[in-house]
């Protein structure tokens, strides 16, 4: 984003949260994994 830009520090985790939300409502199974330290993965 460049010097400059008004980003939050939680940014990430607020739109991965959103997402886990919606594929809950949805009834799938989370793919998103929590990588403890590196940040996070998708799984099959």
């Amino acid at each position: 984003w460049g010097t400059g830009s008004d980003i939050e520090l939680r940014t990430v985790d607020v739109h991965i949260r959103r997402l886990r939300k919606a594929i809950e409502m949805d009834g799938a199974k989370d793919p998103i994994r929590t990588v403890r330290s590196a940040g996070y993965a998708l799984e099959n």
